[in-house]
């Protein structure tokens, strides 16, 4: 597959939750291997935008494709079409009565079917990759919040996933956890693992994405690549959102 091919193409997303309109008419694509970073103020429709990719909320118009295949809250072939949609939100969510090696094993297992000792040797591959080898046997509890968060991520990855959606990873996180969960999300990002971020790091946002994507007020308001959006910004709103970080490099 190359570049230009898409795994996710949204055409026309409109979401709303009553009279309030979230997402206004909203095209963009994904293409294989590309890193999208989604930045913009809060309440912008950002990780709303996240949880329509995945199905978890309904639209009320346009569509979201995943290889041309439709992505419907509430339609049948959603559960098979979610295993190729990596998700990790601020949250970490993990099972906090399982090891770490149960909540990351417990999917593929479970949902995919697949042969224990391949799953068991994937996990530790993935765990040494975020530098976890040795909290296999370890509970949540046991862990700090970076550490939770790279389980977490771990937990996506090992299910194959064409795209990992990251809906503000750091957030809940210490100033000294947030580098280490970063770093991990750049070594993917230079392995051509194809996601679409959502974070309110602006030195990370440049560092990580092929393309930058300004929302507010529910709409696209500017996308660019990284060196020209976060140091010549075409738009006005863009200019005045960047100045809020009092972002330079």
């Amino acid at each position: 597959m190359t570049m230009t091919e898409h795994i996710i193409d949204i055409e026309h997303l409109t979401k709303a939750y009553g009279d309030n309109v979230i997402l206004n008419d909203l095209s963009l694509s994904v293409s294989q291997g590309e890193v999208v970073v989604l930045i913009g103020p809060s309440g912008c429709g950002k990780s709303t935008l996240l949880r329509c990719l995945n199905g978890l909320e309904p639209i009320q118009g346009g569509s979201v494709k995943l290889h041309g295949e439709p992505v419907e809250h509430g339609r049948p072939s959603l559960y098979g079409i979610r295993q190729k949609i990596g998700m990790v939100f601020q949250s970490y969510d993990l099972f906090p009565h399982m090891t770490v090696m149960k909540n990351i094993t417990l999917a593929p297992l479970k949902v995919q079917g697949r042969d224990k000792e391949e799953v068991a040797k994937q996990a530790m591959e993935l765990l040494g990759r975020v530098g976890l080898a040795d909290k296999a046997d370890a509970y949540p509890s046991e862990l700090s919040g970076g550490q939770k968060q790279r389980v977490a991520i771990v937990r996506s990855l090992i299910m194959n996933p064409d795209i990992m959606l990251l809906d503000e990873i750091t957030a809940a996180l210490d100033p000294e956890m947030v580098h280490e969960v970063l770093n991990v999300v750049l070594d993917l990002a230079k392995g051509g693992t194809t996601m679409m971020i959502v974070t309110h790091e602006m030195a990370f946002a440049e560092a990580v994405a092929d393309r930058v994507v300004f929302l507010d007020g529910g709409v696209i308001v500017e996308e660019d690549a990284p060196d020209v959006f976060f140091h010549s910004p075409k738009t006005e709103r863009a200019q005045r959102f960047l100045k809020t970080f009092t972002y330079s490099k």
